[in-house]
């Protein structure tokens, strides 16, 4: 299906994208000055900010038919804005993360709109097309490290602003609308009040906060800490690319498992290898192990990520796609990227890697166990399913 065909290109140059400027990004704001707690904050305070704008988008993209737009949007001005990372003051800094936030935070819902959507049509699953994001950052984080060993850091946004422009001219060429999808026929305040009435969804909520929270140790701070328990910046890039390369069969298992053990004991399979994975960096906090652990990053992430969105697919109803995957993404990747941020920085900046590691492990333990809850509570109903909205 030619769809299919431009949805999987458009998450390859995406990851291509990511992989080779995102790991490198907290790198390059140490180049310019800032310490792990400033990091941390700017990216919590900016994440905030974008949280809060992040229903407009909806409203735009959803009333106005103006999908296609917005997703252009949430591309291309984080790649225009990234020349601007070089600055050495905290505020242009704030500023140029908060811009950025505000526009690719709706990345995810969106562009997964149109992947669901399509795969459901041609027969095929969502894994198999988001696997191409992860086949890109695999890619990418060596081009990234080979670019930053080469030239200078601070042109790291060059490849990125290269890659986001080949995935705009693919977006380009997509419908207006995610035309397989009914749209909301509510506002999206309304849809909030539907699904949190449902203390199901709000522990699933809860445990992919606490689970992904965690993943700002990596996204966020894995070179910085890699760093400082004596690996080198190459070696760094080849953690990256065995973190998101693992990531593709993990994509590609995760429509077997989901089929035999359904998608929130997949889920909870996936919050339990967190654990493992962090619980071993605690044990043995060398550069050798956090290279190797990086398999479970792929298997644990992977597992997770797809049965989630297939979960809150699964539970909302047609009209409410949008809906349910933006409070899903404003939960795992805002939320959880607030509390990441600032706590994982501050940690790391007053107690070093371990403690880092340690908070990692006692997080995802504790979504774990609401994920528990969730698994046992399979056959409760969200009240979003239906128009009827009793409890």
């Amino acid at each position: 299906m030619k769809k299919l065909l431009k949805l999987r290109g458009f998450y390859l140059f995406l990851g291509l994208a990511g992989g080779s400027f995102g790991p490198y990004l907290t790198s390059l704001l140490v180049h310019n000055g800032l310490d792990s707690g400033q990091i941390g904050m700017l990216m919590a305070t900016g994440t905030f900010i974008a949280i809060t704008i992040q229903p407009m988008w909806g409203i735009i993209s959803d009333r106005y038919n103006q999908t296609r737009l917005v997703l252009i949007l949430s591309v291309a001005v984080p790649a225009l804005l990234a020349v601007f990372y070089r600055s050495e003051y905290f505020f242009v800094l704030m500023l140029v993360f908060t811009l950025s936030t505000i526009f690719s935070s709706t990345q995810a819902p969106i562009a997964d709109s149109y992947a669901i959507a399509a795969a459901k049509r041609a027969g095929s699953t969502y894994g198999s097309i988001r696997l191409m994001l992860s086949i890109g950052a695999a890619m990418g984080s060596l081009i990234g490290a080979k670019y930053v060993s080469t030239f200078s850091l601070s042109t790291i946004w060059i490849p990125f602003l290269l890659f986001n422009t080949l995935a705009v001219l693919i977006a380009l060429s997509l419908p207006k609308q995610a035309e397989e999808n009914h749209m909301m026929s509510q506002s999206f305040s309304q849809g909030v009040r539907q699904l949190i009435r449902n203390r199901v969804f709000l522990a699933f909520l809860g445990g992919s906060l606490l689970v992904n929270q965690t993943m700002t140790a990596f996204g966020t701070y894995f070179v910085v800490a890699f760093q400082s328990v004596g690996g080198s910046m190459q070696y760094a890039g080849i953690a990256l690319f065995i973190a998101s390369v693992t990531n593709v069969p993990s994509m590609l298992l995760a429509s077997k498992v989901i089929k035999k053990l359904g998608r929130e004991r997949t889920l909870l399979i996936g919050a339990l290898i967190y654990v493992l994975r962090w619980g071993i960096q605690v044990a043995f906090p060398y550069p050798s192990v956090m290279i190797g652990v990086q398999v479970l990053h792929g298997f644990s992430f992977g597992l997770f990520y797809i049965s989630a969105v297939e979960y809150v697919s699964q539970i909302t109803s047609s009209d409410m796609q949008a809906t349910g995957q933006s409070i899903f993404n404003m939960v795992f990747s805002g939320f959880a990227g607030i509390l990441g941020n600032v706590l994982n920085g501050f940690l790391l900046d007053q107690g070093g890697v371990n403690a880092m590691n340690l908070s990692c492990v006692i997080s995802s333990a504790a979504g774990a166990v609401l994920l528990v809850y969730v698994a046992r509570n399979t056959s409760r109903k969200l009240p979003i399913i239906s128009n009827d909205v009793g409890f």
